[in-house]
């Protein structure tokens, strides 16, 4: 068994795409298949299957990914040790949920570049719901979560910007025009929202029903922007981040409407393992997105 054999299965599981994997570790695709196979014949079991065009990991290869994460990590620890922290290399993972990824780490992945240029970022968009057990079974490095404060005894917790969500509706929307709203003009009305399940779901869900109103039409989606593209096309009401809706809102396109979502606490939170090693790479990045979500905390309280 072959160190780089680690190395490409880990980068495989983590992409979870032969080609994928390939461009961040300089390989031509049939490099990584043919290490992939052979560390396959040693082990005596299948790592991967492919379903139709998706690769998943099999049981024993989650079971593998977990031994091989602390293996890989005390290496990159053992490297640290014998090389210059200002010329770091290796390879970071990090999760977060589709809106998060689009308006908050793009800025955070810059930061980053800036200070590691040697490092590889990998990146991949995981529901809300599946973010801490890809902590758990090792699959990403640091995860960055939306939802109310999360308490662990097994995770490293960072709440770094407090989202505010907002209802939004398309300016020809019979609410839009209103400067103050009551409970009863939302009868009848159609709810645009995540599907249940979703942190801010819930709260959504828990604080109507504190008002009294148990009876809600909805539509549900798993992307934020079809949501968005809903509301505009006069579809019905979203519920979303302001964030997500900033543009369109100052494009004349969706208006927020004059609501407060009672009792609504949602971050956007950094999580890592608390028994994760924490190498210069991962300290660097933490360091990234502290800088550059902090300033934006502060933006949002001038």
């Amino acid at each position: 068994m072959e160190l780089r054999q680690l190395i490409t299965f880990r980068t495989v599981a983590s992409t979870l795409n032969f080609s994928r994997a390939a461009e961040v570790l300089n390989y031509v695709p049939s490099n990584v298949t043919m290490q992939i196979k052979a560390l396959e014949d040693e082990l005596g079991v299948r790592l991967f299957d492919r379903l139709g065009k998706q690769l998943v990991l099999t049981t024993a290869g989650k079971r593998f990914l977990t031994e091989i994460h602390s293996v890989l990590d005390k290496l990159d620890e053992a490297r640290s040790v014998v090389h210059d922290n200002e010329n770091l290399s290796g390879t970071l993972t990090i999760s977060a949920n589709e809106v998060i990824c689009a308006y908050r780490l793009p800025a955070v992945f810059q930061r980053f570049r800036s200070l590691c240029p040697g490092v590889r970022l990998i990146f991949r968009s995981v529901p809300n719901q599946e973010l801490k057990q890809a902590l758990f079974e090792g699959a990403a490095d640091a995860v960055f979560m939306l939802d109310e404060p999360i308490r662990s005894s097994g995770l490293a917790v960072e709440p770094m910007v407090e989202e505010t969500f907002r209802l939004f509706a398309s300016p020809n929307h019979s609410l839009a025009k209103r400067t103050e709203l009551q409970l009863e003009d939302f009868h009848g009305e159609v709810f645009l929202t995540n599907e249940k399940g979703c942190p801010y779901r819930t709260m959504f869900d828990r604080g109507f029903e504190r008002e009294g109103i148990d009876t809600i039409t909805y539509l549900e989606f798993q992307s934020a922007e079809a949501i968005k593209q809903c509301a505009i096309s006069e579809i019905g009401i979203a519920f979303l981040p302001e964030i997500v809706a900033e543009a369109e809102v100052k494009r004349g396109e969706l208006v927020a409407l004059p609501w407060q979502i009672p009792d609504l606490h949602v971050y956007t939170q950094m999580l890592w393992h608390k028994d994760k090693w924490l190498s210069p790479i991962m300290i660097s990045f933490i360091k990234a997105a502290r800088e550059v979500l902090a300033s934006e905390e502060d933006n949002r309280s001038l």
